[in-house]
């Protein structure tokens, strides 16, 4: 497993992380013993870095990941959680002292430690980032000795240029996949100029760059597969990555065509995204211990050739691009 620094955090972090999302819910059902198994086969695979939420699963992620840890002892990876969404409605004036502090002090308890290594606003309505108290309070958690670092996760490009303005704040986390190419361009080089560590999610496009789904795939009821394809629980970008499912589908054939003989669409979806050095760190899910060891091996993939990133993004400025790029 290659590492790379995480942004101001100055840490150095498994390039391909594991993102607990699909441990917590909304992917359907998953059992805590998958679940576990998912997680120590990642950190047997060399994962040093997981990425969670307080509201996946209501803080069945962070509580499942405390156990684990606590099953294997020796030194912790670094545990990345988020906070805001647990509010209802979801508003920016929730972000204030009161909440922030609440929110904090319940991922604590959950992961079961005294401090969290990065605690990541949970993509706030934009005008959160327009509050320079909010970044304050962050900053007195911090000084606090309840947060080592902080960052922000968020839809949008012009969210996260916006979020780097603030000095403190050590990682992006964006969605960035073959189907959502926007970041490479301004973001990428802002986050690089300032030292902010880039964190990518929804890397296979919500399970749809693995290459295993057709038109007649179904999905669970509790599965936001199933119930988000248009928003209608959350932002329809974390979807699918807000690419219409049939043209989704047939983009993957076309990727396919460019794989090398032998290889795994998983594996070379993540590696590309590993193609661009302003990435600190990847975070697939997985629901089982053999998906996770799938999504580590990409770490160890070869490096794509040029021809093969140029038609990649060929395919995205001809099919992909007009449904998404100007959105997020």
């Amino acid at each position: 497993m290659k590492h790379r620094v995480l942004g101001k955090t100055g840490k150095e972090v498994s390039e391909i992380g594991f993102g607990a999302w699909a441990i917590g819910g909304a992917w359907g059902d998953v059992s805590v013993a998958d679940a576990k198994q998912a997680l120590h086969a990642s950190l047997d695979a060399g994962t040093t870095f997981i990425d969670t939420a307080d509201v996946y699963g209501d803080g069945r992620s962070e509580r499942i990941i405390a156990e684990v840890l606590k099953e294997r002892g020796g030194p912790r990876p670094m545990v990345a959680t988020k906070a805001g969404r647990r509010q209802s409605p979801h508003t920016a004036d929730g972000y204030n002292r009161e909440n922030l502090t609440a929110f904090v002090e319940r991922s604590l308890a959950n992961l079961d430690t005294d401090a969290l290594d990065l605690l990541q606003l949970h993509c706030p309505p934009t005008e959160v980032y327009y509050r320079p108290e909010v970044f304050g309070v962050l900053d007195d958690l911090v000084a606090a000795g309840k947060l080592r670092s902080y960052g922000v996760s968020v839809e949008k490009v012009e969210e996260g240029l916006k979020a780097m303005e603030y000095a403190n704040v050590a990682t992006v986390q964006i969605i960035f996949n073959m189907f959502r190419q926007r970041p490479a361009g301004l973001f990428f080089a802002e986050a690089a100029r300032r030292g902010v560590g880039v964190i990518a999610r929804v890397p296979l496009a919500s399970g749809l760059l693995t290459g295993k789904m057709n038109r007649d795939t179904l999905f669970a009821a509790d599965d936001h597969r199933a119930f988000n394809r248009n928003g209608e629980a959350f932002d329809k970008g974390e979807t699918f990555s807000g690419v219409p499912y049939g043209l989704a589908l047939e983009v993957v054939e076309d990727i396919r065509k460019l794989l090398p003989a032998g290889a795994a669409m998983t594996q070379f979806a993540l590696k590309w995204i590993l193609m661009e050095d302003a990435v600190s760190t990847v975070i697939p899910g997985a629901k089982n211990g053999a998906q996770a060891q799938a999504n580590s091996a990409a770490s160890a993939a070869p490096a794509l050739p040029a021809d093969v990133m140029q038609e990649i993004r060929n395919l995205y400025l001809s099919r992909i691009a007009p449904h998404v790029h100007h959105l997020w």
